[in-house]
């Protein structure tokens, strides 16, 4: 990287875009140039055409060590070196069934963790998405099964309700002040209270195993070309995203990622993809739970990255008074980031009531809270805000729901796997806080 200013080819992932004619000096190379048209304007380096080929690719990834930027690389690395270890103690963990069965359990718990990632690219924290998911869960089914109102009414009062909740931690947050923490603890036990008295004395409502939520979970598309299709429309929308970005920026003048760089990661993606339609076609076929999961992390993901509002949230979440003074509402920002965590945590929650086939007093409590935080932060997303992705909450569930199953199959004890999570989401915060000093060391936090 050059010391000065001016960052030099092979800095960095994306081509410059070249001068257009009209801008050429009139007189030739050798003409004069005005003060103003030599001065160069300043470019990250990260943004700089990687020219060296192989040599550039590894000088860029040993620059991204050094400065701090890991990215998923940790939580990949956790993933890989999980599955070898329980692979190779037990070959039932890698066969098709399990991890066919793997993706569909790890729905509930990341659909919550994905509501949880925005509330921590603010730097915040709620405590009280368990409950929440426990609440939502016993609306529905005492609203469908007790006393028999349509399910699509049932199912839309839930995911409702649940941003009500959010709206409601919202306002007290953003509005009167109270810490997200403070706030989020009280609702915990609050909406806790509040599924208790919802499902009354017998405490557990049965779901009937026909409703539009257990028929979401179950559901299986047994067809060998479903998952194929999916693999193939994920990369091509892949692709076509790249493509259009990198003409819109060549178009602006501005740097763009070379063609040889979306062709690289095109390929990834589809071995990837491609794999794991394989697997899931060893065993039943592609679970409808897996494709809403991963609809909704394109969307979000789509949403916190491609639009003025997620770009407000990473904003808000990196500088609250710099973005106060450029005009972002605070305020609602906070908000409507907490009705989407509490939302997330309705959605999560029907799942996980499909997933057991009931709503009961247990539902939201037990070790839930810790795993969805859990997952968000073992993914990659920062507790200190500004830094993190709807993917995070896949990595994450992945991690730890591999975690779990891998255990389950060693016959390992809950109290054993409750540490064990424990170790790694610790872990997974420390490189976290060791990542967040180096980028401050190299000037880029």
């Amino acid at each position: 990287m050059s010391s000065d200013n001016n960052p030099q080819p092979g800095d960095g992932e994306y081509h410059r875009p070249p001068l257009p004619e009209d801008s050429m000096p009139k007189g030739g190379v050798n003409a004069p140039v005005p003060v103003a048209a030599a001065a160069t304007p300043v470019v990250d380096p990260r943004l700089i055409v990687r020219e060296g080929g192989v040599k550039g690719y590894l000088g860029e990834f040993k620059r991204r060590l050094s400065s701090g930027e890991l990215g998923s690389l940790p939580v990949v690395l956790a993933l890989i070196i999980i599955w070898a270890v329980f692979g190779s103690l037990n070959s039932t963990f890698l066969s098709a069934q399990n991890l066919s069965n793997l993706s569909q359990q790890i729905v509930g718990t990341g659909m919550i963790a994905i509501g949880v990632v925005f509330v921590l690219l603010l730097g915040e924290i709620d405590l009280s998405v368990g409950s929440v998911s426990g609440l939502c869960a016993a609306i529905f089914a005492v609203m469908n099964v007790t006393h028999g109102v349509n399910q699509w009414v049932a199912l839309i009062s839930a995911i409702a309700g649940g941003a009500i909740v959010g709206l409601i931690q919202g306002l007290f947050f953003a509005k009167v002040g109270v810490p997200a923490f403070v706030v989020t603890l009280a609702g915990n036990l609050a909406w806790n209270g509040l599924m208790l008295q919802i499902l009354g004395s017998s405490g557990t409502v049965n779901l009937s195993g026909k409703d539009i939520v257990s028929r979401l979970y179950t559901t299986i598309y047994s067809q060998t070309i479903a998952a194929y299709l999916l693999a193939a429309v994920g990369v091509l929308l892949f692709l076509g995203a790249n493509l259009f970005d990198a003409r819109r920026r060549r178009a602006a003048g501005v740097p763009y990622r070379p063609p040889a760089d979306i062709a690289l990661r095109t390929i990834v993606l589809a071995v990837i993809a491609f794999v794991v339609a394989y697997t899931l076609n060893q065993y039943k076929g592609l679970p409808l739970a897996l494709l809403i999961f991963l609809i909704f992390i394109v969307v979000l993901d789509f949403v916190l990255r491609r639009t003025s509002y997620g770009r407000q949230i990473f904003a808000l979440g990196g500088n609250i008074e710099g973005a106060r003074r450029a005009g972002i509402n605070v305020s609602w920002i906070r908000i409507s980031v907490f009705m989407i965590c509490s939302t997330m945590a309705a959605v999560g929650g029907l799942f996980l009531a499909a997933q057991i086939q009931s709503a009961s007093q247990t539902s939201g409590g037990g070790n839930l809270l810790m795993n969805c935080i859990a997952a968000a932060v073992i993914g990659g997303t920062s507790l200190f805000g500004g830094r993190g992705s709807t993917w995070s909450a896949l990595l994450g569930a992945l991690v730890i729901g591999s975690i779990q199953s891998g255990m389950n199959i060693m016959g390992v004890s809950n109290a054993i796997q409750f540490m064990i999570t424990g170790a790694v989401l610790l872990a997974a915060v420390v490189v976290d806080s060791l990542s967040r000093r180096t980028q401050k060391a190299a000037g880029r936090a």
